[in-house]
């Protein structure tokens, strides 16, 4: 049976950078599979921090990829871009999560083929939309940038957040001794069931408790979304060869008072990563690492999205307003009505 894609699709689109408001439903073209590409008629996409900073005009997509929002998408293949060596393309009609270069907010999204994974088994399009950017984020940080060993404890900021709630769960399941920040309780109690030691720090300094819990050696890792608040204070948290990755700077960019005596005396690593830009041939990599490390683990179970609500595709502005409150815990999805 022919699949019909149609020359126009509904998309979420902003006239000027700001506020949530800018934000709006409307017509643009559905995109053509380039060379590589597969078309995917998205059912669910997530809202994440990088389509926060975009809206705003902080975070540019890079040259050639679209511009519309959506880093993460979950839906069924309806269109194939000509071969490309080394590329397998999943079959026409089958059901694919994706690590997208911007355009899920949208009925269509042109996205690498070998950036797309099978949904996970007994998955709906809202988990299956949960993964990619989050769970790509956290193997490409913590194991291919911060070489995060079985055995080895790291710190994960903002536990409470999509990130941090898969990252708590993949380094735990990976033999990893998962500790992390919260602002509340409630947050708190979530990560604690998903295997963290939990640091309030709100009422704590998360410096002392961290080296209170490690015996005064201080973590092996650092995953940071603070940025330059926290920069002093992550130096002073991380074991000798520790290894801080900063990946987001919600704090702000600029870091204050800082010894570079510390670096040297415990033979620290100081890493920043944007995983957007890199090339489909790194994200390709990452795609067949979580099917190889991390899919068996959502096949059964083991790990699992976690999903604070969804919104209709048409309030993306609400679930923006969501987001930038920091109230919530796990992920925020979009979901697309008439595709599904």
């Amino acid at each position: 049976m022919a699949i019909t894609i149609p020359d126009e699709m509904n998309a979420i689109v902003l006239d000027e950078p700001g506020g949530p408001n800018v934000l709006h439903l409307g017509k643009v073209p559905t995109p053509t599979p380039k060379p590589g590409e597969i078309l995917v008629r998205v059912e669910a996409s997530g809202v994440n921090r990088p389509d926060i900073m975009q809206r705003k005009g902080l975070y540019p997509p890079p040259p050639g990829a679209s511009p519309l929002l959506g880093l993460e998408i979950a839906g069924t293949v309806v269109a194939h871009g000509s071969p490309v060596a080394g590329t397998d393309f999943p079959a026409i009609g089958s059901k694919v999560c994706a690590l997208t270069n911007g355009g899920g907010y949208a009925d269509y999204c042109a996205v690498p083929a070998s950036q797309s994974l099978p949904w996970p088994e007994h998955y709906d399009a809202v988990k299956a939309a949960a993964i990619p950017e989050t769970f790509f984020t956290v193997w490409s940080n913590l194991f291919t940038t911060a070489d995060l060993k079985k055995g080895e404890t790291v710190l994960i900021h903002g536990g409470a957040g999509g990130i941090g709630t898969a990252a708590i769960q993949i380094a735990k399941a990976m033999g990893a001794i998962p500790l992390t920040t919260v602002s509340d309780p409630e947050k708190g109690e979530l990560c604690e069931k998903l295997g963290a030691i939990v640091i309030n720090y709100k009422t704590d300094d998360f410096v002392e408790k961290t080296l209170e819990y490690t015996d005064g050696k201080g973590v092996d890792v650092i995953l940071d979304i603070i940025g330059g608040p926290y920069f002093s204070r992550n130096l002073k948290s991380l074991a000798m060869d520790g290894r801080l990755v900063i990946i987001a700077f919600q704090g702000g960019a600029k870091a204050e008072d800082v010894s570079l005596t510390r670096l040297m005396t415990k033979r620290l690593h100081v890493t920043g990563t944007a995983l957007r830009p890199r090339s489909t041939e790194y994200k390709g990599a990452v795609a067949q690492a979580l099917k190889s490390h991390i899919w068996p683990l959502l096949n059964t179970g083991v790990l699992e999205p976690i999903i604070h609500t969804t919104f209709p595709l048409a309030e993306a502005a609400e679930a923006h307003r969501l987001m930038e409150s920091s109230s919530h815990s796990g992920k925020i999805i979009l979901t697309h009505p008439d595709q599904n």
